[in-house]
């Protein structure tokens, strides 16, 4: 078997006296033919001495490797302390293009938690794309169109006034749009005379383009707060609206290359060879829809970005449209369709109910933001009363809280919010990691200005104890597990691997004296805390989180 084949069955061990690298035999063991502990007996056999390795041992058919502590852990720290901010990175991209579509609010509704999950996830994945050597192309694709504008036309015609449109914003407008469904449960014509203004304002009506382009203008400001607490930038803010006039060339295209069907005066593409429901086009009235956008959309951007692979981070409970209109991408004959990816994350419920605009059953983001960097100062107030840039620091603290709650699970786990969980900053939390980083940066602070080098052999001798050599497996897990979280668009494995290096330096910290007496032995502590705080630090970056200096 090639080493390249034995290197893909190589694993960490729970327990460090079981190795620090082991290759479970078993699965060689059918191919070939073998008892597994007679191959690891085989492969101790064969094995040639490397410096780095201390020991190996073949045992109940595992084949076990034990490194050198002093010199496995100089090569990580000096690695960490060589390449500072870019520990972790690497090259996998070389400039390649990945456009990610993610956040996506719709004008005239509050930005709330379940905003938040795709804003929080997509902003992690176009970090860790550039880490790893592409170029992220991040697009906001706004719901700036479509019946819902006609709704709240009608809306603000019959019940809104201007003066407490400019005074209330979002949360008038939003008034406005709840007003309409109310009603149109008993007045059911609303409802046709919605579509009739979204109609007009398809048609460039300068009424209805007024009105809509106003209602865009005050979302716009109320997200870009959002946006500038969470600390998120896009590239694009091209939203629906902006294909309005590229979508006739795409439904000529489809029907030139045929997969456009009539349907009693609907046109649609059928997938019924797919095991899908048709992908409807154009409505009756001549309308467009999602699909249409969306394709029209991914047509644009491959012609505008060249993307290697476009990433659309939504609800689980989008899967199907995306699985649609990526067929229907590949029935026009465009072969990057397999480049189209949804990345779907579980739906956000409130004490189990469905988050719904329309019934006004909503968590204000800017509401949850707020609280949660209130608490964090009433804590600093308790902890620390005479800090300084108290404000700046919990605004930090409160809004990583918030975003690393987000993203410490699975995407795909469906969350129920509760205020105690959201606004709860202890145990495997935001600010337990930022903590450690404090804490890693006030050792160094301590240590009275003694500059921080990289180690030769000899000098990482002292970590060679068990709770160092903890810390130094960790460090060396960075670079993979943030790989791992790019191949498998899965932000949460940066978090948590965070968590681990925060408890593991802790282990240390709590065992292991670091400002002694003994220079050696201070000098290997101080360059492992520095190692940490490096690491840290990067990885809260990747996960959109600051990295404050003291809490």
């Amino acid at each position: 078997m090639s080493s390249e084949g034995i290197a893909e069955l190589i694993e960490y061990p729970p327990n460090p006296q079981m190795g620090d690298l082991s290759s479970p035999c078993f699965k060689l063991s059918k191919r070939l033919r073998k008892a597994p502990q007679a191959i690891a007996e085989e492969l101790k056999a064969n094995w040639q001495e490397v410096p780095a390795v201390q020991r190996v041992e073949a045992v109940s058919g595992y084949f076990n490797v034990y490194l050198e502590p002093a010199a496995f852990a100089g090569d990580v720290i000096n690695e960490v302390l060589a390449q500072q901010d870019r520990y972790g990175s690497q090259n996998i991209g070389q400039g390649r293009r990945i456009v990610i579509d993610f956040s996506s609010p719709n004008i005239a509704k509050t930005f709330h938690i379940g905003h938040l999950r795709s804003t929080v996830i997509g902003n992690a994945l176009y970090k860790i794309f550039n880490f790893l050597g592409y170029e992220s192309v991040g697009i906001n694709h706004l719901g700036d169109w479509g019946t819902q504008f006609g709704k709240l036309i009608v809306a603000y015609k019959l019940w809104g006034n201007r003066e407490a449109v400019e005074a209330d914003g979002i949360t008038e407008l939003q008034r406005l749009y709840v007003k309409f469904h109310d009603e149109a449960d008993v007045k059911p014509e609303l409802e046709d005379e919605a579509r009739s203004w979204f109609v007009k304002l398809e048609q460039g009506d300068e009424e209805a383009l007024k009105l809509w382009k106003w209602f865009v203008d005050i979302s716009l400001k109320e997200f870009q707060k959002m946006y500038d607490l969470l600390g998120v930038k896009f590239d694009s803010y091209a939203g629906e609206s902006f294909y309005n006039d590229k979508m006739a060339a795409i439904v000529e295209e489809l029907k030139e290359k045929k997969p456009l069907d009539e349907d009693e005066g609907a046109m649609l593409v059928r997938l019924d060879e797919y095991d899908m429901p048709p992908a409807l086009m154009i409505k009756k009235d001549g309308g467009t829809l999602y699909h249409t956008r969306d394709v029209t959309a991914a047509i644009y951007r491959k012609n505008t970005y060249d993307f290697e692979k476009a990433v659309y981070v939504t609800d689980a409970g989008q899967s199907l449209h995306f699985k649609q209109w990526f067929k229907v991408i590949e029935l026009m004959g465009y072969d990057w369709a397999k480049q189209l990816v949804h990345v779907p994350f579980g739906k956000v419920s409130l004490e189990g109910a469905k988050l719904s605009t329309r019934k006004g059953n909503v968590i204000n983001l800017e509401e949850l933001l707020t609280k949660a960097i209130e608490k964090t100062r009433e804590i600093i107030e308790e902890k620390n009363p005479n800090m300084e840039d108290k404000d700046e620091v919990a605004r930090k603290v409160g809004v990583g809280a918030i975003i690393f709650n987000d993203l410490s699970n699975n995407r795909i786990k469906d969350i129920v919010f509760s205020w105690d969980e959201a606004l709860n900053f202890e145990g495997e939390t935001g600010p337990y990691v930022q903590y450690t980083h404090a804490r890693a940066c006030s050792v160094l602070r301590k240590a009275d200005g003694v500059q921080v080098t990289g180690l030769e052999p000899s000098q990482a001798e002292p970590l060679s104890n068990p709770e160092a050599m903890g810390v130094v497996r960790t460090l060396y897990l960075f670079k993979e597990r943030v790989e791992q979280a790019m191949n498998k668009l899965e932000p949460s494995i940066v978090s948590r691997y965070l968590v681990d290096l925060a408890q593991s330096f802790n282990r240390f910290y709590h065992e292991c004296p670091i400002l002694v007496d003994d220079a050696e032995l201070r000098k290997a502590r101080l360059a492992l805390v520095e190692s940490v705080r490096i690491t840290l630090k990067n990885g809260l970056r990747l996960i959109g989180l600051e990295a404050p200096e003291k809490i």
